[in-house]
């Protein structure tokens, strides 16, 4: 079957634009052949520097032809319905429609509609015109007299069909003056002249020959094995980064790998500044000594030539540039070290964090208060947390990180081990961001995680303060993304936080400092944890009194002033948002979405460690028999009560009457609920969910006997209410764990 090889060469192509526009080209064209009833057996997309490359195998010569019978409006029908079906069946006129009759709904138009089988090449030919014109590019830009826009100068164009046995032919067709046509180009500087090809192979074949590597993923692996290579010889290895692989890749046809070096006294700087300042100046790879784990002199460059000097020319160029960037990098630092981190906190009242919600200072001050009480709940130092939370954004404003902002945190954990500050203030200081994504490490020192946990739930508490929620696909703020830090700090700590309490002292503050930025004072009094007192003695007067053990802690937190109407309403959205997360995080631990709900419907807690193992024991009791008896049951209950309820109009609550109990097998189902019952609460108090589960499996027998040998609506009014009452019973005990009617199945 005929194949067609498709090149679009032009000037170069951003590096970072490459592979998308590959695949677009491919979907673009392979969906507008479907769409005109070709098909074919595999598309391949390829990118270099100056060129987009399509091949795709196994074409048919021609479509086929097609006929379909699309029906219309009933005859007589008015003449805007008729009007509407000639246009969408491409008739000129009612009479070339056909009238066919349904026995029910009487006579009706029917339009057939034949298209013939046309030649592939006639439909590439037709298509690919439009598809260079519409092409998808981030940014494009025009040149010359002509109209046409590319991402750079479009120069030539190949397109090549045919079968393996013959002669591809040219597939003619022509944009803004370039003519399709089976000539491409080799190398910019190494082979520069005319290329005339024919298929893939041929085409592939000639371009390497003209040293270009067409394969994008063999460019990286070159790249990449050159590299290591090279530095194995050294006695060092390459520091691996995917990102760089791929811009690398993509700003080379040939690549060639060469080893430069740099001053020894740049090894002085941290190692992440210097090879973020090598990668960003010169897209170059660093290498690292085994023996001390640290960055070595020398670094990898990747040419796009064979240089007849072997590359001295170039590597010296790349020494000479790296070496004034790390300079530069030196400066910065030795500037910066000689800063205390403590003075650049006040400089803080000069950087806007969001016009509603004040400076980046007024966020620390809030973020001291909110770590400082978190502390305890996570067995963090008070005072060490706040001197952390301090110090957290106190980089921001030094050098390095105004040049690199990628740095912040890690800079300021350097800075505060320089400063003489304690190891886990300056861990935490680097830790704070963590974890910015699903990959990211989740910090486990428990510094780290209060004032981890209390700089994203700042950020949520301060957006929904201003009504500045995620909506659709849009999160200008990355609020879904503090959401699952929170809670991956949670879960995977293994912690016990009251999270709405947590809000709450977040939100007021952040509702407090918008007020006070309005000239308000009507917020300003509004006390925090520790029953209407204000202030930073809070947190001690609170936690003097208590064990610092997360039951006591917990059970004083909640025990607070309540909320007001509009905190509640905030909150509970807030909470809803943090349900919704959740699922997404227990959705990859294979728990449906539908046990969460059943368990946030009845316990109606905020402590996000005890939903999940309460969801997730309830996964594994429906997981068995006695479990899935049990929902059966459950459901079965619920609906015949549900119904009941509704004709009497009351609901059916209170103690089962053991007097009217006629049939053994109620009397079974009574004595057991009675056991159950008891057991449940003291289980479900102490979080002790197995076990909870365990003892709701109890039910599975007798509550199957009752139903097989129990008619609920009998007819004595008496024995009827209380057999009802008995499937409240039921309803009430499960309900002590999850409600069934939220699980689906």
């Amino acid at each position: 079957m005929p194949d067609l090889l498709l090149e679009l060469f032009s000037e170069e192509i951003p590096a970072r634009m490459q592979r998308r526009a590959a695949e677009d080209l491919k979907s673009l064209l392979t969906n507008a052949l479907v769409d005109a009833g070709v098909t074919y057996e595999g598309a391949k997309a390829y990118a270099t520097p100056r060129r987009l490359a399509l091949h795709i195998a196994g074409l048919p010569a021609a479509s086929k032809a097609t006929r379909e019978e699309r029906k219309g409006p009933r005859v007589g029908a008015p003449e805007k319905a008729l009007a509407g079906f000639l246009r969408g069946a491409g008739l000129s006129s009612i009479d070339e429609a056909q009238v066919q009759n349904d026995p029910k709904k009487g006579d009706f138009y029917v339009a057939v509609i034949e298209k013939p089988g046309r030649k592939t090449e006639d439909i590439i030919a037709d298509v690919m015109p439009g598809i260079i014109r519409n092409f998808p590019w981030p940014k494009s830009q025009r040149w010359g007299t002509g109209s046409l826009r590319w991402v750079r100068p479009l120069h030539s164009i190949v397109c090549t069909f045919g079968p393996e046995t013959e002669e591809p032919e040219v597939v003619p067709f022509e944009v803004d003056g370039i003519v399709s046509g089976k000539t491409t180009y080799g190398h910019r500087f190494m082979a520069p002249d005319a290329i005339e090809v024919r298929r893939l192979e041929d085409y592939m074949s000639k371009l390497e020959t003209a040293k270009v590597v067409l394969d994008g993923d063999r460019r990286k692996d070159i790249i990449e094995t050159d590299a290591k290579n090279a530095a194995m010889a050294l006695g060092l290895e390459l520091v691996e980064d995917a990102g760089l692989l791929e811009e690398v890749a993509g700003l080379n046809e040939w690549p060639t790998v060469l080893i430069g070096s740099y001053d020894e006294s740049f090894l002085e700087l941290p190692d992440e500044v210097t090879q973020l300042t090598i990668k960003v100046n010169q897209k170059n790879f660093v290498l690292r000594d085994p023996a001390t784990s640290r960055l070595s002199n020398k670094f990898a460059l990747t040419s796009n030539i064979v240089a007849k000097d072997g590359g001295t020319t170039i590597i010296a160029g790349n020494e000479k540039v790296v070496s004034a960037r790390l300079s530069d990098a030196k400066f910065f630092w030795e500037t910066d070290l000689k800063t205390q981190l403590e003075s650049n906190v006040t400089k803080l009242q000069d950087i806007v964090f969001h016009e509603k919600l004040g400076t980046v200072a007024a966020r620390v001050k809030r973020l001291e208060r909110l770590s400082a009480e978190i502390a305890p709940l996570v067995g963090a130092d008070i005072e060490q947390t706040k001197r952390a939370a301090c110090l957290a954004k106190a980089d921001l404003v030094s050098a390095m990180v105004f040049e690199f902002p990628e740095l912040q945190g890690l800079m300021g954990r350097y800075y505060a081990e320089a400063q003489g500050e304690k190891a886990a203030v300056a861990q935490a200081i680097e830790d704070h961001y963590k974890p910015a994504g699903a990959s990211d490490d989740v910090p486990t020192s428990p510094v780290s995680i209060a004032v981890a946990l209390a700089d994203k739930l700042d950020i949520l508490a301060g957006f929904w303060a201003i009504d500045e929620k995620p909506t659709g696909s849009k999160d200008p703020f990355a609020l879904r993304r503090a959401a699952l830090g929170v809670i991956r700090l949670i879960l995977e700590n293994d912690l016990r936080l009251p999270l709405r309490d947590v809000l709450i002292q977040s939100l007021r503050r952040n509702l407090a400092d918008i007020a006070t930025a309005r000239g308000e004072t009507a917020l300003s009094d509004l006390p925090f944890i520790g029953k209407g007192k204000t202030g930073e003695s809070v947190v001690k007067d609170i936690f003097s009194m208590v064990s610092k053990a997360a039951d006591v802690v917990l059970a004083n937190v909640s025990d607070k002033v309540p909320e007001t109407s509009m905190e509640s309403g905030l909150i509970d959205d807030l909470m809803s948002f943090f349900a919704e997360r959740l699922k997404v995080v227990l959705k990859d631990k294979g728990v449906r979405h539908d046990m969460i709900d059943a368990v946030l419907a009845v316990g109606g807690q905020d402590d996000l460690l005890l939903i999940v193992k309460q969801a997730e024991a309830l996964a594994a009791l429906l997981g068995t028999e006695d479990g899935a008896n049990l929902l059966a049951g459950y459901k079965r209950a619920a609906n015949i009560l549900r119904a009941e309820e509704k004709k009497d109009g009351k609901a059916f609550e209170g103690k089962p009457d053991v007097a009217l109990l006629e049939e053994q097998a109620e009397k079974d189902l009574v004595a057991i609920l009675d056991t159950v019952l008891t057991e449940l609460k003291p289980l479900v108090d102490a979080a002790d969910y197995e076990s909870a589960m365990g003892a709701l499996a109890k039910l599975r027998g007798p509550v199957d006997g009752f139903f097989e040998n129990i008619h609920v609506n009998s007819e004595k009014a008496e024995v009827r209410e209380n057999r009802l009452k008995i499937l409240s019973e039921i309803r009430a005990a499960v309900h002590q764990v999850a409600d069934f009617s939220k699980i689906s199945g």
